[in-house]
């Protein structure tokens, strides 16, 4: 397992430099750059634009700049933020935390309440409830994430029963540490609530149509004719099976919520990654969408690797090779 684990943490080198030269190209083809909002402020002097214009190197060719940046990026320095005014490994440190929170409780909710629906709908198919989750399904399949996310913030502004946006409260600082967590939380729920009931949709679509397979397979009618009990060929034969497609799918987990909750993020305004990346793409903050770009990258390759290992766990049949 551990040479696997090697040769594909040795595989993200050529991918990373991949993936940042594509990226630092299409951001260059971009016409204008962050300067360039600034040229039409009178109050800054044309010399003032030059100068920053030199101390940030964008007065080279950007194959130069891509090279000078690598050469930092190796050392942990990816650069500093136009927008922000602080070094972009401070700033992605910052907002990875709280895209971390939202991403670790989304996947909890959606894989904890899809699961259970999955495997029930399967097992009594053609039902009212079968019928009812398909119709709950496709709504949360067809539906996109900003427009709920609009939804619930319109809820939230005439009830009064949930925060409207952001991840704190303006009293936050001073509030105790238990107050702290709970405010957090609070503002949390619905974040959570519209990343969660996209995730929910397809797991359970996905879960039902798994169960299905595997119930028709003959290990699974020789189960049954040996008089082992329902609950027992379902849970014991049939889930492990049922289940193992579903763990290739976390590798795309931590991207995909990355992703997805860019909009989400934006309009609730949730300070996460996601929308740091959008932000910084807007403002042509070069430095931070390139430190952005090169995190989701890495979550990829990590939620990938993670699902292998799982993978190769829980099925005996695959080796790491």
């Amino acid at each position: 397992m551990y040479r696997f684990i090697s040769r594909r943490l040795l595989q993200v080198i050529p991918l990373l430099l991949a993936v940042t030269l594509i990226s630092f190209g299409v951001m260059q083809l971009a016409p204008g750059n962050y300067l360039d909002t600034l040229r039409g402020q009178p109050t800054i002097r044309p010399e003032t634009i030059e100068k920053l214009q030199r101390d940030f190197g964008l007065d080279k060719p950007w194959p130069v700049q891509y090279a000078k940046w690598l050469g930092n990026a190796v050392r942990g320095d990816f650069g500093y933020s136009f927008t922000y005014k602080i070094q972009a490994a401070t700033l992605i440190k910052q907002r990875l935390y709280y895209t971390f929170l939202l991403s670790l409780w989304s996947t909890i909710f959606s894989w904890s309440i899809a699961i259970p629906i999955g495997i029930y709908i399967a097992t009594h198919r053609n039902g009212i409830v079968d019928r009812i989750a398909n119709i709950v399904a496709f709504a949360g399949i067809s539906l996109p994430g900003f427009f709920m996310a609009l939804l619930a913030m319109l809820y939230a502004q005439r009830t009064g029963h949930f925060p409207v946006g952001g991840a704190t409260s303006v009293d936050y600082e001073s509030m105790s540490h238990i107050g702290k967590i709970l405010d957090t939380a609070k503002h949390m729920v619905l974040p959570v609530l519209i990343l969660g009931i996209g995730g929910i949709a397809g797991l359970m679509r996905q879960m039902r149509g798994n169960v299905l397979e595997i119930l028709s397979e003959q290990y699974i009618m020789a189960a049954r004719a040996r008089g082992l009990s329902e609950r027992k060929v379902i849970y014991k034969h049939a889930l492990r099976n049922a289940i193992n497609p579903l763990i290739t799918l976390f590798g795309y987990t931590l991207s995909g919520l990355l992703a997805g909750a860019a909009l989400v993020e934006n309009v609730m305004a949730w300070p996460g990654l996601g929308r740091l990346l959008l932000e910084s793409v807007q403002n042509r903050d070069l430095y931070v969408a390139m430190a952005s770009f090169v995190m989701g990258t890495v979550l990829l390759i990590l939620g990938n690797l993670v699902a292998d290992v799982l993978l190769a766990l829980s099925d005996p049949r695959i080796k790491f090779s």
